[in-house]
């Protein structure tokens, strides 16, 4: 009888162990859908009055247009070892690489990209940044083994490769990132090696008459001559302002004059603020480093 009622008791504990209710799935990130269609992953999304806002990586953004809907996205279950094993044996697939090419030659890596009717979503070092649909040239997708991965040895080139050489050694010579030397020409000149600004900025990195002169330009448009100074100047406003890039953005734009007379802030001028903010995007700044709230734009 002892027996049996021992028996009887442990049946019941399995039975209500077996009735445990399972945990609900964790939510590890959300996919926002705007009115438009467009669509997109983001970490975190939440209301801030009537604004929707939302999180990726370390940006935290305003969604600008009005939102369709938001879905969780939840963790997917932990396979059994079989499973896995089984996955190990199957051939893993190929990592693709993602070019932008840029109408005016200039071409760059990104880490993901969706493309839209009026542009293109690209995501470089945990930045989301939206490109135009005509500033782009065409999206290029790439894996280890097509015969145009075995060409590259960096992330960028301006599709020059004697631009590309002489970015690349001035930005050593003068503890410049090439990479940032790289977007101002971009920005400036569209490596247009003649270019010609309605205010008198010359060349590639667009250096004005008197820059070019203190620097010891003697053919602004010879592109040796114009990068090296342009990268010169560079060092120059980095010193300056210690290495705060936006600031050294802003001056390279507005003169360090205008910098300096705002008590060493992006000066106010809508032009200054669209230069600071495209290319420190681009760079990888946030928000803060780009210097959006130091001083208000009395254009606005």
């Amino acid at each position: 009888m002892l027996v049996l009622l021992l028996c009887s008791l442990s049946v019941t504990v399995v039975h209500a162990q077996d009735k445990t209710p399972a945990q609900a799935p964790k939510v590890t990130g959300n996919i926002i859908t705007l009115a438009d269609g467009y669509t997109f992953q983001v970490d975190e999304v939440w209301k801030q009055g009537d604004e929707t806002w939302y999180r990726k990586g370390n940006i935290t953004q305003r969604v600008p247009l009005a939102v369709k809907s938001v879905k969780p996205i939840f963790e997917e279950p932990k396979p059994s070892l079989a499973e896995v094993a089984k996955t190990a044996k199957a051939e893993s697939p190929q990592p693709v690489t993602v070019w932008i090419h840029l109408v005016d030659g200039a071409k760059f890596r990104v880490d993901e990209v969706q493309e839209a009717p009026d542009g293109a979503w690209y995501t470089r070092n945990h930045v989301s940044i939206f490109l135009d649909k005509e500033r782009i040239a065409r999206i290029e997708y790439e894996t280890p083994s097509s015969p145009a991965a075995g060409r590259r040895n960096t992330d960028w080139t301006s599709g020059s490769p004697l631009l590309d050489q002489l970015i690349k050694a001035n930005g050593a010579r003068f503890g410049i990132d090439p990479y940032l030397v790289f977007l101002v020409i971009e920005r400036e000149s569209r490596f247009h090696a003649r270019a010609v600004s309605p205010k008198g900025a010359l060349g590639l990195m667009q250096l004005m008459p008197g820059t070019a002169r203190r620097l010891g330009v003697r053919r602004p448009f010879d592109a040796a001559e114009n990068i090296r100074a342009g990268t010169q100047y560079l060092r120059e406003l980095m010193d300056m302002f210690e290495g705060k890039v936006n600031l050294v953005l802003a001056s390279y734009n507005a003169g360090e004059g205008a910098v300096l007379k705002y008590g060493r802030n992006v000066p106010p001028y809508r032009e200054t603020r669209d230069y600071v903010r495209t290319i420190g995007k681009r760079y990888g700044l946030t928000g803060r480093q780009r210097g959006e709230n130091d001083v208000p734009d009395p254009q606005r």
